[in-house]
């Protein structure tokens, strides 16, 4: 195509949100002459259901409940004066626990004059956007540091603990995030460091607050222990939807970072993407080139080191929503968008070469920043700087990707700003509930994650039973199958195999193997 037709293009396709810092091109996106025509009526559709939805429709139908994350920015459009009151004062407890967690009223027990770090406990949405907010928003001077158990690895554990050291645990805040309470890596991870805090000498609970649902066992531990505060999750807040919320907010605000700002930022977008002008509403945009792109994957490249966890975000948000065997209607459909990334130019030495020369099953969406720094930068050659570079590898990829067919879309900001994000989390929220009612589908449930948990859960009874059934037989050693055989578990000696390992590689668990002429004969037993 020549340079006329794609600047020509580029002017219809680029619509620019100057109140909100935004620029969303979708010009190298190939979709055809009448598709936005062909979508005004689906469309219209998506924006009714959303209206409906800010306005406090059932939308888990599996739970019976709301989806309002759109509140918490903007606590007018909640349903009743409840809700509106506990998301106000919610916020109001945020801030002030900061200022007497940063002024040295709420102080450690054991002489520090005040907390310098905080870690986070917690898993999926409950981690990944106040990871993201961390590192994009992260300074040497911020007031508290940050560090995250996102996971039920204990060497995982090991490593945070060790980056933290043992004698600064006396400076550390403790946030445990779990909504119900009951989630497995989350309990474990506070049980990992309430251990660490005991073999340091140190009272767990004068360092703790909990985030989740009033009445939960968390909340009920939290307040027989006497921890530091309780603050509120609700029901009608997703995990991926929560940034918003106590989970991102405080954290953030624990860090130093403007709240408000954030808030403000998502408050604008949301008031932005009502707007019915499909050319000119970005979440409805982005929500249009995914119908016109699916089945291939997204491929998220930030040009700005601190985006470079929005890639690990947007995979939960958009593939734990979108991702869905059945439609509203039950019928099956295998929806969803895989989504992964890296950060640019790093791209440029990693996987750009599949993406140009190999298989075409993606559409990229580049994320590009106005703001090199925040400074003055020196000139790396005669009138040109290290972000020149950073901006000439993404231009060049854009253009080398087109080149080859390859469709991409561009988001552009000012800078990464508390406001920015807050842009960003609103547009791609927004987004992901579009796209949903598009395709027929529900963006607010997650069946599989469920499936997933009860799994889980079914491993842990049967290595339960099989540690029991080794203990009740102490010195006698059994083969996979004999155990199996033994629990009644035949056709699961598979699962008893991966269970056995582990434990026979680990100390202290008590469980010895003994090898056999092949790997599967050999035998376990409890000495």
């Amino acid at each position: 195509m020549d340079a006329r037709f794609l600047w020509d293009r580029y002017r219809k396709h680029l619509a620019v949100h100057e109140p909100i810092g935004l620029w969303l091109d979708v010009s190298r996106m190939k979709f055809g002459p009448r598709f936005f025509e062909e979508m005004e009526e689906p469309a219209r559709r998506a924006f009714d259901a959303m209206d409906a939805l800010e306005k406090g429709a059932v939308a888990n139908l599996d739970e019976k409940r709301q989806v309002g994350h759109y509140w918490l920015r903007n606590p007018a459009l909640a349903p009743n004066d409840d809700i509106r009151r506990e998301i106000t004062d919610c916020l109001a407890q945020i801030k002030r626990f900061t200022a007497d967690v940063h002024e040295g009223r709420i102080r450690p027990p054991h002489g520090a004059d005040r907390f310098r770090r905080v870690l986070v406990v917690g898993i999926g949405g409950s981690a990944l956007g106040p990871q993201l907010v961390a590192s994009a928003l992260q300074s040497p001077n911020d007031p508290m540091s940050i560090a995250f158990f996102d996971n039920t690895d204990p060497d995982g554990m090991d490593r945070v603990l060790a980056r933290i050291g043992q004698a600064r645990l006396a400076e550390t805040l403790v946030l445990v995030i779990s909504k119900s309470g009951g989630t497995k890596e989350t309990r474990n991870g506070m049980l990992e460091a309430r251990r660490a805090f005991q073999n340091a000498g140190l009272d767990f609970a004068r360092h703790a607050a909990a985030v989740t649902q009033r009445g939960s066992a968390l909340d009920k531990q939290a307040e027989t222990e006497g921890w530091l505060d309780r603050f509120p999750m609700w029901d009608w807040v997703g995990g991926r939807t929560s940034e918003t919320s106590v989970v991102g907010l405080l954290p953030a605000a624990l860090q130093g970072f403007d709240i408000d700002a954030l808030l403000a930022g998502a408050r604008d977008c949301d008031q932005a993407t009502r707007s019915r002008d499909l050319l000119h509403n970005p979440a409805m945009l982005l929500a249009l080139m995914w119908m016109h792109a699916v089945p291939r994957d997204m491929v998220v490249l930030p040009y700005k080191d601190r985006l470079e966890l929005l890639t690990r975000y947007l995979q939960q948000l958009v593939m734990e929503s979108l991702g869905k065997g059945r439609d509203l209607a039950g019928n099956v459909v295998r929806q969803g968008i895989a989504v992964y990334g890296n950060k640019g130019s790093t791209d440029q030495h990693a996987y750009v070469q599949q993406l140009r020369e190999g298989v075409n099953n993606f559409f990229v969406t580049f994320i590009s920043v106005f703001s090199d720094r925040s400074g003055a930068s020196i000139e790396v050659e005669p009138s040109v700087t290290s972000g020149d570079y950073l901006l000439g590898f993404f231009l060049g990829t854009r253009n080398a990707l087109f080149d080859n067919d390859r469709e991409s879309m561009t988001i552009t900001i000012d800078a990464v700003t508390p406001r920015s994000l807050g842009v960003l989390i609103a547009l791609y929220e927004r987004a992901v509930g579009f796209y949903a009612s598009l395709a027929g589908i529900n963006a607010y449930h997650q069946p599989g994650v469920e499936a997933g948990k009860k799994a889980a859960g079914v491993v842990i009874s049967l290595q339960t039973r099989l540690l029991a059934h080794l203990a009740n037989n102490k010195g006698k050693a059994f083969t996979v199958e004999q155990i199996a055989a033994d629990l009644g578990s035949q056709h699961d000696a598979e699962t008893l195999f991966h269970i056995l390992e582990p434990l026979a590689a680990n100390p202290g668990r008590g469980v010895v193997r003994r090898p056999g002429p092949t790997l599967f004969d050999a035998t376990y037993l409890i000495p």
